[in-house]
């Protein structure tokens, strides 16, 4: 799970793009890859992104950096995206609102991200077990991050969104010192 801030601009931008996808213009799906692949190559190009930032550098010459760049894989659409955030100095929200895109997808979706920490590996059952029981109590569709962290002795730790819900061991006993002294 990412924990890139996302702000109501890059919200904005991506409700933008969501319309897009509605008025059947793109696919939802084609609109993500577009977005998820200028972001994988702006984040391997820190040049690209310096420049496509840098506002001593003019709006033409960025449009003309977008088209040879991104012209071959990206759709036309997605490409005067980028050139409306170029033009209204947007840019450097574009990671955001890829996020924020995301998030709008999962919605419409109905797909809950939760990241899973437990302190060994767990076996594909057990994962399909834990998953069908976040589902049954969000009532949504779960995609969970699994993650490893030895200090939390056993149990889980679940974060859905801003909430957590800690069953681990090292929580338990926290507890039980708190409620000893």
């Amino acid at each position: 799970m990412n924990s890139i801030q996302i702000s109501l601009t890059a919200k904005n931008y991506a409700d933008a793009l969501v319309q897009v996808g509605r008025d059947n213009v793109l696919s939802y799906d084609d609109i993500l890859k577009n977005i998820e692949s200028v972001k994988e190559i702006c984040d391997s190009s820190k040049e690209l992104s310096e420049v496509l930032i840098n506002p001593a550098v003019s709006d033409e010459t960025k449009f003309s950096i977008i088209d040879e760049v991104f012209k071959k894989d990206i759709n036309e659409k997605i490409i005067d995206f980028l050139k409306v955030l170029i033009e209204k100095k947007r840019f450097t929200e574009f990671n955001g609102i890829v996020e924020a895109y995301k998030n709008e997808l999962d919605m419409i979706n109905n797909i809950q991200r939760v990241s899973v920490t437990s302190a060994v590996p767990l076996n594909d059952d057990m994962k399909q077990r834990i998953i069908a029981k976040l589902q049954n109590r969000l009532q949504k569709n779960v995609t969970a991050d699994w993650l490893l962290d030895k200090e939390i002795i056993g149990g889980l730790v679940v974060k859905i969104n801003d909430d957590v819900i800690d069953s681990s061991l090292k929580n338990k006993l926290e507890n039980l010192s708190k409620n000893l002294i």
